[in-house]
């Protein structure tokens, strides 16, 4: 390949900005498969320059095409522009002298146009094509292993060199030497540099937030963000970074595991035990949120002692907390809980936690689970059968039959308690006597059962149960009308995986790192019930999660985007490198951290 350093400039020595803006390479490359880390990567950031002219289309110049339509490419992302100057500026950085045009990722390697001069919406013709700057580069891990440098994603930020989008205004043919002239100026205020800090670096200010909002050729997935950010700040002031922190993630009620006493053990059903927690010194336990979770740590179970979490059941309003246990057939902890605990018991216990919490609006309210899903929605209607809420609400529960359903009467006494409210129960292996006790219904719970309900297209609607059970309400639920953004659902499990770009990715179960186990402090992924020793040459708690195949979510790897934020339960931590905004407190980038203390993660 052409080295940068070998080709001539029009109008001025290597590396230095030509009196006129020139485009100096035109860059192309289909996605291929590229090994990474032991894993398979499927990415279109590899570019080539191409000789002679070639067609710029609305969503891609001929001969390109990116791996990741999500992150890269489409109308508002056809073209990506990187400059000479900036290539200079990491040569000197990494000290290296081997880059050739299209090395960053580029279609369009140009002469000029710096970062925190070009403006979002500023129009430039080159060649026959016109084009419109919509957004800068987007972080992504993927430009650090084109180039063998994985922290350069957090560089091209904190640098203020990250490179910018454009659309195809015209279509036209361009080709290397082309000038490149503009034509009509963005609003001036914003620059590419300006928007990539507003949304990636602390101190983000509401009125500058505004002022990107009111750009209409910023592109809708960076407004979407700025909108969510200026929603977030709310009353906080000028600084959305920390009004953002906190209010999407609250402060837990205590740190770390707190200790509490075992009140009460209740048998619900053959399988089901209900737990009754109340505070060691007899003091009121702090009030949660309906449809929050519990992490135990469980002494006793296991060693290391396994870390479990399970959805509060009752109104955790009380000063006690109920959590609802089901005995899987080969679970260790679920067992123990149910078999050999007692009274008086003290376990150790991380304060409430979670977002599948029940809204304060008014309108209809859906209640919709299957099996030991019933848990976080029976918080739910405790809660609402509290406040004796004048809200319509439809309680719909699905088991195999009456004995595989905890809480039949404790449901049924709460909905006869709130004026409009009615229930529905379906039992799929239950005798016909069984079911008219029940008064419920024959079958499973099914989309089409659930449309027949006449479901109110306002509800909102809160789903618990098997991932197969919520995706099938999912989809009934939005056939029958309602936002898609008014289905929620919880995960007892691990959250599903963001992991940009990979492929062939076995869904295997999460299990201890390959090779000798490591000598670093324990790390524990609650939700996947997996605690490993942090390997010696391990670069980081995400590294690690990977290793051992615990389902994760990254886009950046290196402290930018935010995508890999998790709760830390307990446990301290370092970063390396220190992420350009910090997360909220009580939460942890795993992707750029090592534990300084055994850890327990929330994942």
């Amino acid at each position: 390949m052409t080295g940068v350093a070998a080709c001539p400039e029009p109008g001025a020595a290597a590396g230095e900005r030509a009196e006129a803006p020139v485009l100096l390479s035109v860059n192309v490359g289909m996605p291929h498969n590229v090994p990474w880390q032991g894993k398979t990567v499927y990415t279109g950031v590899w570019k080539r320059p191409v000789d002679g002219a070639v067609m710029a289309r609305r969503l891609n110049i001929d001969g390109d095409g990116q791996g990741d339509t999500a992150g890269h490419g489409g109308e508002q992302r056809a073209v990506l522009v990187y400059q000479i100057q900036s290539y200079r500026h990491w040569e000197r950085h990494f000290g290296r002298d081997d880059f050739g045009y299209g090395q960053f990722g580029e279609n369009l390697t140009v002469d000029g146009l710096p970062d925190d001069e070009v403006c979002i919406g500023d129009r430039y013709s080159i060649g026959e094509a016109e084009f419109e700057v919509t957004q800068p580069r987007v972080t992504c891990y993927r430009v650090g292993l084109r180039l063998g440098e994985p922290e350069l994603p957090a560089l091209l930020v904190s640098h203020h060199r990250p490179g910018f989008y454009m659309r195809v205004i015209r279509e036209g043919r361009i080709k290397a030497g082309d000038q490149i002239i503009r034509t009509r100026a963005g609003p001036r205020e914003l620059t590419v540099a300006d928007t990539d800090a507003l949304l990636y670096l602390p101190g983000k200010d509401t009125a500058k937030l505004r002022l990107a909002l009111g750009t209409p050729a910023l592109s809708p997935g960076w407004q979407g963000s700025f909108r969510d950010l200026l929603a977030a700040a709310g009353d906080h002031g000028h600084d959305a970074s920390a009004a953002a922190g906190t209010e999407t993630v609250p402060t837990p009620a205590w740190p770390a595991f707190r200790k509490l006493r075992v009140s009460e053990i209740v048998q619900e059903s053959e399988n089901v035990s209900s737990i009754y927690l109340a505070a060691v010194d007899g003091t009121a336990l702090p009030p949660a949120r309906a449809g929050q979770y519990l992490t135990l740590r469980v002494d006793g179970a296991g060693e290391p002692a396994p870390v479990r979490s399970y959805s509060l059941s009752a109104a955790a309003d009380t000063g006690t907390y109920r959590i609802s246990v089901k005995s899987e057939p080969h679970g260790t902890v679920s067992g123990y809980l149910n078999r050999a605990l007692r009274p008086g018991a003290v376990l150790a216990v991380a304060a409430p936690r979670g977002d599948f919490v029940l809204d304060d609006g008014v309108g209809p309210v859906l209640l919709i689970s299957a099996g030991i899903g019933v848990t976080p929605v029976l918080s739910m209607l405790h809660q609402l059968a509290a406040g004796r809420s004048e809200r319509e609400v439809c309680w719909v529960h699905g088991a195999r039959g009456p004995r595989e359903h905890p809480f039949a009467a404790e449901a049924h006494a709460l909905v006869a308690e709130l004026p409009h409210a009615r229930a529905h129960v379906f039992y799929s292996a239950a005798t016909p006597p069984e079911r008219h006790r029940a008064h419920a219904a024959a079958g499973r719970l099914t989309k089409d059962r659930l449309v027949a309900l006449a479901i109110p297209s306002t509800a909102t609607a809160y789903v618990c149960g098997p991932a197969s059970f919520m995706a099938d309400m999912r989809a009934a639920l939005t056939a029958a009308g309602l936002d898609q953004a008014a289905v929620r659902t919880e995960l007892f499990g691990a959250l599903p995986r963001i992991n940009p770009g990979l492929t062939g990715q076995a869904s295997r179960p999460p299990h201890q790192p390959p090779g000798p186990p490591g000598t670093g402090p324990l790390v524990t992924f609650a939700r996947s019930g997996i605690t490993a020793p942090f390997g010696d040459g391990t670069r980081s708690v995400l590294d690690l999660a990977d290793a051992c195949d615990v389902p994760t979510r990254w886009a950046c790897r290196t402290g930018v985007c935010h995508t890999c934020v998790t709760a830390l339960l307990s446990g301290d931590i370092t970063y390396a490198p220190e992420p350009l905004e910090p997360p909220p407190a009580g939460q942890v980038l795993i992707c750029c951290s090592r534990p300084s203390t055994a850890l327990v993660l929330d994942m």
